[in-house]
């Protein structure tokens, strides 16, 4: 295998990746926090090593194989992580090497899960580095899941192999392509933040949350997160714009293209908000006929915390563990769910639910017609032959890693609450868990470390959609 592409792209995202520091820098000058000199030695570590490797590799011809596109995939996320948890180690925070890879796996991956205690009174660069790097994954993601997963045919991503290719060609390159969802994604984050602004957050808590939100990643500047404001305004914010991340942003393309109706005819969109309003209608009349809530008090609460949830984000505005068993039951369960193919959010995504029903409906119909045939469709057209397989096998792998996670983490020494949500949040990419540790109002800090390494595993696998990484460990990937 001919390594140098990988490395050659490795280096250019090691160069982005520090110069994104000059904004923490700038933070911490201007606030005259001495952690600016760790951002700075940072940053000149990382573009070295990061120049070093495209200056070596850059007279390679650029022709990427797949087994070479699954390691650069992988490597990419492993190296970006690591190089982005220097400045947890080094600042002024005393974080152990273990809590700031594990920071630095949850902004990457934009899990949100986080070990940091005391986020109120903490340097603003740090606060802002870990915006950032749940920003670039992001839109890290959504390139990822247009470009690279098609191609590679994971989880029945191919699916969408078609709808890149179709806007590719209006876009004559696929370099406009990417900067078209690249401008999208700016543009929300600014708009995001206008709003924040507007409903009284202070300009670094704007654009703080604002690129948390879009990248639906849940790191706040505050330990209460959004109970930290207590504002129906920002809170109604957080909830359009979470919706708006958790939606494919090449529908965004074709919209401002003209297409409008492609946004709305899409059967993902459609079944994802279907889900969101259902859950969110059960959950205030539980609130209201259980808990004795007042219905615009249900509302608020029920609306923006199934939101956050769903979508993978991690925001919260109250303790939704003290709601009762079937609301912590219904929330365990949209964990799992997650947003759109195409967004910036994890879990196991609508389309392979929709994929899955179809293939369901239509093992039901052939047995009460055992002679017909019946094709399942998806968004209207036949669904090719390969992908139900690959959707199906998808779901096993995702409950087998999340049993191995669970019970690893319960062999650590973890509750059985714990370990369970533990393992759903890390794989689901969603941030807080269940219970009295990693609940709401808690942190990922009292855990065991070897918990903690365990969990940014699966952070990873979860980000990568499994397959991506566990072809690595098949024998026969390294076999000419």
């Amino acid at each position: 295998m001919d390594f140098r592409p990988i490395l050659y792209v490795t280096g250019i995202l090691l160069c982005t990746l520090s110069a994104s520091m000059i904004l923490p820098i700038l933070a911490d000058l201007n606030a005259g926090n001495p952690d600016w000199k760790v951002f700075l030695l940072c940053m000149i570590f990382t573009s070295f090593f990061g120049g070093a490797l495209v200056l070596t590799n850059m007279d390679v011809k650029f022709q990427m194989t797949m087994r070479q596109t699954f390691l650069m995939t992988t490597l990419s996320w492993v190296v970006l992580a690591v190089a982005a948890s220097t400045p947890f180690y080094f600042s002024g925070l005393s974080m152990s090497l273990t809590d700031s890879l594990f920071e630095s796996v949850s902004g990457i991956t934009t899990t949100g899960a986080t070990v940091i205690t005391g986020l109120d009174n903490a340097p603003p660069g740090i606060l802002l580095w870990r915006a950032l790097l749940q920003w670039l994954g992001g839109i890290g993601i959504i390139v990822m899941a247009l470009s690279v997963l098609p191609f590679l045919k994971v989880g029945g991503m191919q699916l969408f192999q078609t709808e890149s290719s179709e806007s590719e060609k209006a876009l004559p390159r696929a370099k406009q392509l990417a900067a078209s969802i690249g401008l999208i994604y700016l543009a929300l984050t600014i708009l995001c933040m206008i709003f924040y602004t507007l409903s009284g957050l202070s300009s670094f808590d704007a654009w703080a949350h604002a690129m948390t939100t879009i990248a639906t990643g849940g790191f706040s500047t505050f330990d209460a997160s959004f109970a930290g404001f207590d504002t129906a305004s920002a809170e109604i914010t957080a909830i359009i714009f979470m919706l708006l991340g958790g939606l494919p942003f090449i529908l965004y393309v074709k919209a401002l293209r003209g297409n409008w109706s492609a946004l709305f005819n899409d059967s993902q969109v459609r079944a994802f908000l279907g889900i969101v309003a259902t859950v969110i209608f059960t959950m205030i009349a539980y609130q209201v006929l259980h808990n004795s809530e007042p219905l615009a008090e249900a509302l608020r609460r029920s609306a923006f915390n199934v939101v956050s949830i769903i979508t993978g984000t991690g925001y919260t505005n109250g303790d939704y563990g003290a709601w009762g068993g079937f609301a912590v039951t219904v929330i365990f369960f949209l964990m799992v769910v997650g947003g759109c193919a195409g967004s910036t959010t994890c879990g196991i995504k609508i389309f392979r639910f929709q994929v899955l029903y179809t293939i369901t409906i239509g093992q039901l119909k052939q047995l009460i017609h055992p002679h017909g045939v019946f094709t399942p469709h998806y968004n209207g057209n036949a669904i090719p032959v390969g992908i139900a397989s690959s959707v199906m096998s998808f779901f096993f792998v995702y409950a087998l890693c999340f049993v191995l996670l669970a019970v690893g983490l319960s062999f650590i020494g973890l509750d059985f609450l714990t370990a369970m949500s533990g393992a759903v949040t890390s794989i689901s990419n969603v941030g807080p868990g269940l219970g009295d540790i990693i609940g709401p109002t808690g942190t990922f800090e009292p855990l065991p470390d070897q918990a903690k390494w365990l969990m940014c595993i699966g952070m990873i696998l979860g980000r990568l959609e499994l397959f991506t990484v566990l072809v690595l460990f098949m024998p026969q990937f390294w076999r000419n």
